[in-house]
């Protein structure tokens, strides 16, 4: 363990900023000082947040990076507003007013996961002039099933949890999150049932999903829009994604004009977490390569 990763606690990391007058944002700094800021983006299951889904990565890439992993609006510490448009241009927005009251500037790299990847996404196509490299890992609203059945057996079980908000329901989204069933442990389960099933957090994943049906929710549909990514992208998928299905990467793979896919054998949906020493090697070769 390095003196990085022994120094680094949730609270050491833990910050606060409030980015209008109606929301506050919770977020996890390391590595500052250093040149190149990634911004991490966490996916949407119940009880997620930045720490849940980064918090074994982020002294790794604080190494090279400074990072920045935010509690989306709606997750973790962060506020949690039920009137908001489309969920990711909703999020896409918040992370352009964070970076404006933190005073960063210039051109951020993003790494986001499942609902962060289309976060990322969306924050890329509407502030291209502040969006660097992207990489996504199974990304939401950027991949079409052209094989897989819709909806998967994840977004089945995300939507079992929302209208029966048990333990049980949650662990078995969970289990269906990882090939490496080990990962799934009675301590995770916990935490995240505590997270996920504060009166809050239900309203919040309730008006969340609406978003993906609501008047302006052609948003959402960001394969749509792949083609207009002037940024490198890297794709990362598990093989064994039952979340977001390998298949669902052609089209983005396709339409995107700077592509290109890492797929990991073995592997679900949390690729950071289940390749950790291949991702965060694969991450950072990626984001520090020279080529533009």
């Amino acid at each position: 363990m390095t003196t990085t990763e022994e120094a680094l606690t949730f609270e050491s990391a833990s910050k606060f900023a409030q980015v209008r007058p109606d929301l506050k944002l919770h977020y996890h700094e390391a590595g500052v000082g250093n040149d190149i800021t990634i911004v991490l983006l966490h996916g949407g299951g119940p009880g997620a947040s930045s720490w849940s889904n980064f918090a074994r990565n982020i002294p790794v890439l604080a190494e090279k990076f400074h990072v920045l992993a935010v509690d989306q609006p709606g997750y973790g510490l962060s506020d949690k507003p039920t009137e908001h448009p489309q969920y990711f241009v909703h999020s896409a927005s918040a992370l352009n007013d964070l970076l404006d009251t933190l005073g960063v500037t210039g051109r951020v790299h993003l790494l986001g996961n499942s609902l962060g990847g289309g976060a990322a996404v969306r924050f890329a196509l509407d502030y291209p002039d502040r969006a660097g490299r992207l990489v996504l890992m199974g990304p939401g609203g950027l991949s079409v099933n052209l094989f897989a059945p819709d909806p998967t057996e994840g977004v089945k079980n995300l939507g079992k949890f929302g209208y029966q908000p048990t333990r049980e329901n949650l662990e078995a989204f969970l289990r269906i999150m990882v090939f490496d069933q080990k990962l799934i442990t009675d301590e995770l389960i916990d935490e995240r049932f505590a997270a996920a099933s504060t009166p809050e957090s239900l309203a919040a994943a309730k008006a969340m999903g609406k978003s993906f049906s609501s008047a302006d929710f052609e948003l959402g549909m960001l394969w749509r829009d792949a083609y207009k990514l002037r940024q490198r992208v890297l794709l990362i998928w598990g093989r064994e994604d039952r979340v977001n299905p390998l298949d669902g990467a052609l089209v983005a793979l396709k339409l995107i004009p700077r592509a290109q896919l890492h797929v990991f054998g073995g592997c679900g949906h949390w690729a950071q977490l289940e390749k950790f020493d291949e991702f965060n090697r694969l991450a950072t070769d990626f984001l520090l390569d020279g080529g533009k």
